[in-house]
């Protein structure tokens, strides 16, 4: 009979997956696109660019950037 206080030997999952793509902040994106931070905040504000808001700060995947700029650039 299995004890119930037993603890599982399943394999933990880890959280991230392959698909995770980690989020950059406001000067590390603006960076990237060559924009100041609170030009690219205000864009996002707008929904003119994907970004997402926590708290206070915003956070930009690079995919959802170069999609915005490949629009821009079409």
């Amino acid at each position: 009979m299995a004890d119930s206080n037993q603890k599982s030997t399943q394999p933990i999952v880890a959280l991230a997956s392959p698909a995770f793509e980690p989020l950059l902040d406001s000067d590390e994106a603006a960076a990237l696109l060559k924009i100041h931070p609170k030009t690219l905040q205000r864009l996002a504000r707008n929904g003119e660019v994907c970004g997402v808001q926590v708290g206070k700060l915003w956070r930009f995947r690079v995919s959802a950037l170069n999609e915005w700029l490949n629009g821009k650039t079409a």
